[in-house]
């Protein structure tokens, strides 16, 4: 992979900024850093400059939550005609107490996923991914399973009871947490990041030769702002106690190093998903061979919900047909 152009998601704060720092000091000639609004990104790219003391940072707005949004920063990475070496699909959040679906119909923490996926739909169908480019996406440890407080929902079981055996309306009906999914946040954020792995999964078996995507798990991490829409129990309770076990609160810049670490994996591995070894939440990085990972039902399920969702798939990758 070339060290020349990188674009980084949720880069205002936290891992995305600590991630976009490190780049820098690799040596990458480009990082565009992405903002809700450009003034943001704007305000992000100056003091990223200031701190690395390289002029290499691109601001570019990018708001997950709005179709019109994503499709007008594809416009613009479509006008200035670069290919991306590097996407790494940072931004994300832990879900509130009270069920909060945003105004396109997707649950609060499904929503950065599903602007992930119109935004790399839209750079494959533009060609402005570069042929042995990488995609990183964040995912996180519940999806492995054995976190405490964070349990996903078993999707086989929950299309069984709820849609005829009909994985991809029950992952739908997860995403837009219909009228069928009992809501509780931390099974939110679980179920988020295991269709995190999902999308990954399914997308690898779609890239062209040479390029390469994987869900990636930063690790414990709470000096960031992933949690600032979490309930009362879990931010001012849970986070600050968790702070205190050794292993369980990484800096940014240690998370952020496991992004840096897997965007030179090669295309073996592609669609995998990378986490902490069984029982931890920090050190090394390996490939997560759960069944519930690796089954394709699953990832398709997911991928066809996704779909469904977005408006988007390979066959319409400028965002053509409206979100419903």
């Amino acid at each position: 992979m070339e060290h020349s152009t990188a674009l980084v998601t949720g880069a205002t704060s936290g891992l995305g900024y600590a991630a976009a720092r490190a780049l820098a000091e690799q040596g990458w000639q480009e990082i565009i850093v992405t903002g809700r609004s450009l003034a943001r990104a704007k305000e992000t790219a100056g003091l990223l400059a200031v701190e690395t003391k390289k002029q290499v940072f691109t601001p570019l707005a990018l708001d997950l939550n709005t179709p019109s949004s994503v499709q007008a920063a594809l416009a613009e990475l479509v006008k200035r005609g670069r290919p991306i070496d590097f996407l790494l699909l940072n931004a994300g959040l832990v879900p509130t107490k009270v069920r909060v679906v945003t105004a396109t119909g997707v649950e609060a923490s499904e929503a950065p996923l599903i602007g992930h996926h119109q935004l790399t739909i839209g750079l494959l169908g533009a060609n402005l991914l570069s042929p042995n480019g990488r995609i990183i996406i964040t995912s996180a440890e519940p999806a492995r399973g054995g976190v405490p407080m964070f349990k996903y929902t078993d999707l086989p079981a929950f299309a069984a009871e709820s849609y005829q055996g009909d994985r991809t309306a029950a992952v739908e009906d997860l995403i837009r947490s219909g009228p069928k999914v009992k809501y509780a946040p931390n099974t939110a954020y679980a179920d988020a990041k295991l269709i995190i792995a999902w999308w990954a999964a399914a997308l690898a078996r779609r890239l062209p030769s040479g390029m390469a995507v994987y869900a990636v798990s930063p690790g414990a991490s709470n000096d960031t702002q992933v949690a600032r829409n979490a309930g009362p129990l879990l931010k001012y309770l849970m986070i600050p106690i968790v702070n205190l076990i050794p292993g369980m609160n990484q800096t940014p810049e240690t998370a952020a190093a496991r992004y840096l670490q897997a965007s030179e994996f090669g295309t073996d591995v592609s669609g995998q998903f990378f986490a902490s070894a069984e029982g931890k939440f920090s050190g090394p990085i390996e490939v997560q061979r759960h069944p519930h990972l690796l089954d394709p039902a699953n990832q398709e399920a997911a991928w066809q919900a996704i779909v469904e969702v977005s408006g988007v798939d390979l066959s319409l990758p400028k965002l053509l047909k409206p979100v419903s």
